[in-house]
This record gives structure tokens, C-alpha cells and sequence, in this order.
């Protein structure tokens, strides 16, 4: 049983800055490294979401990497996906509890109760599917309309972001600067560094913003007061749900798009590593 859920790693057979396939691994140092930049990569949504929502982030966190850890011994190590939060529930947690967008959700419990009856019609359908297969699915939701569901969700985001850097003239010009830290890196770097584009695109960013607030006395400086006087431990905030007929059936329907975004996710993920990824797909 263990040798089906932990995959035996190899390493890469291709040639060095070229494909990794799910089942190899990179060298530890390298791995390490690239575990920082999917960090990096993922906190900004899985935080995101929660905070527009009125959810806790730190308990979005928690569970993501709960979910994440759970997924990878049930799919053996073999899908290379990280859960973290789905924009899809955005607006219908906000339509179901009315939150007005400052502080926790005051209907947090009614909010997790959808979600919750959400997660079971996935599941219920990730059951049928590993019974029945995937072709029902893909007749259902060709890539023309998985493609189309993805690209929408993050052309949704796209005014949160807008408005987050349009606080003042600085503040959006260190988001351009952000941006063309991101693609120089992409374009005229090679191997490893490439990989690491959006790691290493912040940190020159950063540096950027550090030097014309802290040096030149623009915008506000960088303080890392806040970080060396936080908690290492502590406990996110818990709460129990609360099952409104009216807000599950708002919210559970979501899962529907949920389906759409894995088949999406996976198809993504097959294309790029070249490898079949539809026996996991429920």
C-alpha cells in the first residue's frame, strides 16, 4: 500500500533546464528553492480569497496544506497540484452572507455551511467519475470550455488587482516594475534561474521599492517591525457552520465550476509534463 501512495522519484531524463515529469526530482537544493517560489507563487490567491470572502486567512492556509499533504498520498505523489483557495466562490459567499467587504464575515457560519455542502457534491461527483471515467465529462466540458472557465476566473481578478496598486501614482508604477522584473527574468535568463521567474522577479522588485521608499523617501518604507513581533505559533480562528437551505443552494452549485477548473488544471498539467493525467481525475 505505501509503494501506491509514495512515488519513487528519479531523476530528470531530459536535458538539464528542460521538462521535470511528476515522478523525478530535482536535487535538494534545488527543490528547496522551488518550493520557496511556489510559496510565494501561492500565497497571494490562497490569501486573497479568504480576506474578500471574510474568511480567516491563516485557517485557509492551515487547510490548504492539510488538503494538499491529503491529496498528494491519495494520488501517490503523482499530480503535481498544489489546493489552494477557488475564486469561484467569491461571489455567491458574498451574495449568500451579504458581506460588506471590512473585517470577518459576520455569517461566516452560513458561508461555511454552502461550502461545505459544496465539498460533498464534489465529492460525490469525484466518485463517479473514478467509477464511470472521464469521457462523460469531456464530452461535457470540452477544452474550449474548461480553457474559457480558467481564463475567466482570473479575468475577474483582474479589477482586485487593479485596485490594489491604484492607491497612488507610486504604488502603480512599482506594479509596472513588478511585472517587467517578472519578464526580463523570463526572457533573458537561462536553466534554473528561468524556473525561478517570479521569485526571482519579486526580489529585484523588492529591491526596487526598497531603495525608493527606505533610500529616496518615496511611498511608504519597507518595516519589518510587524514580522519580528508576531506570534511563531498560534491557533487561526475556528468556527463552527451553520446549514441555511437558501445559501446552499447558492453555494453548492460552485462545484460544477470546480469540475471545470481541475479538468482544466490537468489538462495544463499533461500538456506540459506529457503525461496522462485523466486516470486521477476523480
Amino acid at each position: 500500500m505505501a509503494n501506491s501512495w509514495f512515488p519513487h522519484w528519479r531523476k530528470p531524463a531530459g536535458p538539464a533546464g528542460g521538462v521535470v515529469a511528476p515522478d523525478e526530482t530535482l536535487s535538494a537544493s534545488q527543490t528547496l528553492i522551488m518550493g520557496v517560489q511556489h510559496a510565494v507563487a501561492m500565497f497571494g490567491a490562497t490569501v486573497l480569497m479568504p480576506l474578500l470572502m471574510g474568511l480567516d486567512p491563516n485557517l485557509s492556509i492551515l487547510m490548504s496544506g492539510i488538503g494538499t499533504l491529503l491529496f498528494f498520498v491519495i494520488t501517490g505523489g503523482r499530480v503535481p497540484s498544489y489546493l489552494g483557495s477557488s475564486a469561484a466562490f467569491v461571489g455567491v459567499v458574498i451574495a449568500a452572507t451579504g458581506f460588506n467587504g471590512q473585517g470577518l464575515n459576520p455569517n461566516m457560519s452560513v458561508a461555511l455551511g454552502g461550502i461545505i455542502a459544496c465539498g460533498l457534491l464534489y465529492t460525490l461527483i469525484g466518485v463517479v467519475v473514478m467509477k464511470s471515467g472521464t469521457r462523460w465529462i469531456e464530452r461535457l466540458m470540452p477544452p474550449v470550455v474548461t480553457g474559457a472557465v480558467v481564463m475567466a476566473i482570473g479575468l475577474n481578478l483582474a479589477p482586485i488587482a487593479v485596485k490594489s496598486v491604484s492607491t497612488s501614482g507610486f504604488d502603480g508604477w512599482m506594479a509596472v516594475m513588478t511585472v517587467l522584473c517578472i519578464g526580463l527574468v523570463a526572457v533573458f535568463t537561462r536553466g534554473m534561474v528561468q524556473r525561478l521567474l517570479i521569485l526571482m522577479g519579486l526580489i529585484a522588485a523588492w529591491a526596487l521599492y526598497a531603495l525608493f521608499t527606505n533610500v529616496l523617501g518615496f511611498g511608504k518604507p519597507v518595516d519589518f517591525t510587524p514580522v519580528a513581533q508576531a506570534a511563531w505559533f498560534g491557533l487561526p480562528h475556528f468556527a463552527a457552520p451553520t446549514f441555511n437551505v437558501q445559501a446552499i443552494m447558492l453555494i453548492a452549485p460552485v462545484a460544477v465550476i470546480l469540475v471545470a477548473e481541475n479538468l482544466g488544471h490537468l489538462k495544463a498539467v499533461a500538456g506540459m509534463t506529457g503525461r496522462n493525467m485523466d486516470p486521477y481525475m476523480g
